[in-house]
């Protein structure tokens, strides 16, 4: 698409006269992502883990996107948050998991496990050796040989059911045991229908009394023996029924090899007879093959929503891997009547109530780059979610920050209200935005009644007071609760503004600015500020904790997403703010743990992965790199991310540098192998960094697609040289929403130096709130 002109002149001008014509496609680029993209996804990533150092702390969910229930192998004891260990060596059962993180634990979880020979039902003596190398990993699909059984197990899920199919040997004693777990079970088993119900009601928080996940399951073979088990793990021999504190069944059977006992299993919050409901409603007469190619074509169709073409299967791989982990969470909480009438359980006031509801997910985590790609991709689910969030509202009086299901008491902030106004900012609607925008409300200036310290805002009194939460005042993570809550201020003003509420907004713009109440002009960093306006002292900017969430001023210091500018200015503009950054990043990985007591495997993903300071693995700085937008120098941040990518990131069992956390690390990825980031949740504008990829196409929910080529791109050129949007040159470091889902083509053309004067002007900055003409 070179002009006659430029053409024309080739011989005679160079060739950097012609860098505001968009170069013509590359011959050359090869393509080898076949149309199957499932293929592609290891739900293995991150699943090298453990308590003082984590590689994802993910396990291996066998799901369809956003369902109710997960399935996933156990390899470690009921109870451990670490369920699955890639490095563990026996497997003591496939769990349904409703699990969100290690940290949080899990709720109504029960496993299915194959035995023959001597009977063993307890936990240790049934558990099984097994090898990845006889263990095949899908989203849709898990299949494993127990080898002290000779036994094949395989199971495909769907949103609130599953199929399980046992390839037995030629054994007189086969078994295939439910085990309903402890804090509260019971199992009945049925052998004139072939089936067995039951419950299970265990958790680690966050349910009301009446919590049951009540289960049933069927069998295509006769039982020739029924045991159940009960809570001091006593056999009891031919009995139906058990019920107790930890209670479970046993089915025993006699087969010939290569025999295959098929078992379709639902559950459901809500009763007996909804579970029952759910098996027929989504599987019914369904063989296994059916369900599997079903629950295998349900991910190709979200995958396929972004294209990628490159010649790099490693970042293909790490890439679709990635996504797959962003369409798990929030879990689907929500069933369908007999009359396909949405209801739920709610986790809240456990009363059956009528629509949607979602669960398990974190907002601190959430809000920076999950919940902008549902905006982006997904605005039909975002908007189910926010009808969720106002049920959540009327049920308990308060918006979820973490739910898991219901309210748990963990991390800081008010990010609920940086999702509600994201969507609403950005055109989404069929929710009750009026009730949302009570909620937040209450969030930001009612402190009595909050049911626990993470929700609402902990020290809103003294916020709304000082501008900040006081370090003195018993209060812990006050600096950072005092950031994120100017965010979300941030937020409240564009949504109070776009409602026509003008009063809430002027409040809520000056409430904005209290990150400049913590910054310490002595130090150049964010520091913790006593209730008498002194700063905290003594004073470490190393330091983990204290006034900071999981994190030091380091990283905290960058909290101020909407107002880049005014952080410049406190620091001495743009040099100084530009030699802030390259300090976190030069520096040794130094810290002070003494706030824990011990080194918190945050700090020691950061130190061991050669970044300095910059602590990737935790959230609170993911964004961080894209400020270097912000100071004319988005070169910079082309190659950290481009660096950050190609380091910290693989489709392997020690895949990510950190907690993966709902999707939140995996979104990061995404959206920065596509080329830009939502450093600013509720304004309209992704942050450009450096593509990763020669093609990628976005099928947009409106229809439209939105191609983006990254020209003459490989390991060695992620310096962007030019680049054009829709033919037109671009001159600014940023995309709009609205010129993404309007669909065209962003042109890239890269190379392996520098280009110190593309974006530089201030003119091509991103959006600050000090900048921004249409402040009243």
């Amino acid at each position: 698409m070179k002009s006659a002109t430029c053409c024309a002149s080739a011989i005679l001008i160079s060739l950097t006269a012609c860098t505001s014509q968009m170069p013509a496609p590359d011959a050359g680029r090869v393509n080898l992502v076949a149309e199957d993209l499932v293929q592609y996804v290891n739900p293995l990533m991150g699943t090298d883990s453990k308590f003082s150092l984590s590689n994802g702390n993910t396990y291996p969910a066998i799901a369809t996107p956003w369902a109710m229930h997960f399935w996933t192998p156990m390899t470690a004891p009921m109870g451990d948050g670490w369920t699955y260990k890639y490095d563990d060596d026996k497997i003591r059962g496939i769990k349904q998991t409703h699990q969100p993180s290690p940290w949080l634990n899990d709720y109504g979880a029960f496993s299915l496990m194959a035995v023959t020979g001597e009977l063993k039902f307890q936990e240790e003596d049934r558990a099984s050796w097994f090898s990845h190398k006889a263990e095949q990993v899908s989203p849709h699909y898990y299949s494993v040989y127990l080898a002290d059984y000779d036994t094949r197990v395989e199971v495909t899920p769907t949103e609130r059911a599953a199929q399980f199919r046992f390839t037995f040997p030629d054994s007189d004693q086969a078994y295939i045991l439910l085990d309903a777990f402890d804090k509260g079970s019971m199992v009945r088993i049925l052998p004139e229908q072939r089936k067995i119900i039951g419950y299970a009601r265990n958790n680690h928080g966050g349910v009301p009394d009446n919590f049951h996940n009540y289960f049933v399951l069927e069998f295509d073979k006769d039982f020739d023996l029924t045991h159940t088990w009960h809570e001091d793990w006593s056999l009891q021999e031919n009995s139906h029924y058990s019920q107790g504190d930890h209670v479970g069944a046993v089915i025993g059977f006699k087969t010939r090899r290569g025999e295959q006992v098929h078992v379709k299993v639902a559950s459901s919050f809500i009763s007996p007879a909804q579970a029952e409901l759910n098996l027929q409603r989504e599987i019914g007469e369904d063989s296994f093959d059916t369900t599997r190619d079903q629950a295998r074509q349900s991910w190709q169709q979200e995958l396929a929503r972004i294209r990628v073409e490159d010649s790099n299967l490693d970042n293909v791989r790490t890439f679709y891997s990635a996504l797959y982990r962003v369409l798990l969470f929030p879990r689907k909480f929500y069933e369908y009547d007999a009359d396909g009438q949405l209801l739920h359980y709610s986790p809240y006031n456990g009363e059956v109530l009528p629509g949607y509801m979602f669960t398990d997910n974190g907002f601190w985590d959430t809000f920076r780059a999950v919940f902008p790609f549902f905006t982006l991709m997904y605005p039909e689910l975002d908007s189910r979610i926010m009808q969720g969030l106002a049920n959540t509202y009327q049920e308990s009086g308060w918006l979820p920050e973490w739910a898991s299901p219901g309210h748990r008491n963990v991390m800081v902030g008010s990010n609920s209200a940086i999702n509600i106004a994201d969507a609403y900012l950005k055109g989404i609607r069929g929710f009750d935005i009026e009730t949302l925008y009570e909620a937040v409300k209450k969030n930001a200036e009612v402190d009595e009644g909050r049911p626990m310290t993470s929700v609402g805002r902990e020290g809103v009194d003294y916020y709304n007071e000082l501008g900040y939460v006081p370090y003195d005042v018993g209060i812990h993570e006050n600096a950072a609760r005092s950031l994120e809550y100017a965010f979300a201020d941030f937020n409240l003003y564009k949504l109070a503004r776009a409602l026509g509420k003008d009063e809430d907004a002027q409040m809520f713009y000056q409430r904005s600015l209290n990150y400049r109440k913590l910054f310490d002009p002595q130090t150049g960093w964010m520091r913790g500020r006593n209730r008498d306006g002194s700063f905290q002292s003594p004073f470490n900017p190393l330091k983990w904790g204290d006034a900071f969430t999981e994190g030091n001023a380091l990283h905290y210091t960058w909290s101020v997403f909407h107002d880049v500018e005014g952080l410049k200015q406190l620091m001495g503009g743009n040099q100084a703010f530009i030699d802030k950054l390259d300090q976190v990043f030069d520096m040794p990985p130094l810290f002070d743990d003494s706030y824990y007591g011990f080194t918190i495997h945050e700090i020691r993903e950061m130190q061991i992965v050669d970044m300095g300071n910059y602590a990737h693995g935790n959230q609170p700085i993911q964004h961080m790199i894209y400020l270097y937008n912000h100071a004319g120098q988005p070169w910079k941040a082309q190659a950290k991310v481009r660096e950050v990518m190609d380091k910290l990131y693989s489709a392997t069992p020690d895949g990510y540098c950190g907690d993966e956390d709902n999707g939140q690390t995996s979104a990061w990825y995404v959206f920065s192998a596509m080329g830009f980031y939502p450093v600013t949740p509720g304004t309209d504008q992704y942050v450009i960094g450096s593509p990763l990829f020669d093609k990628v196409t976005l099928n947009l929910p409106g229809g439209e697609r939105f191609v983006i080529h990254a020209r003459d791109n490989g390991p060695h050129s992620p310096y962007i040289r030019q680049a054009w949007l829709n033919g037109q040159p671009l001159e600014r470091s940023w995309l709009s929403h609205d010129e993404i889902q309007s669909g065209g083509q962003l042109e890239f053309q890269m190379q392996d130096n520098p280009d110190k004067d593309w974006a530089a002007e201030a003119s091509a900055y991103p959006y600050s709130l000090s900048l921004d003409p249409n402040i009243q």
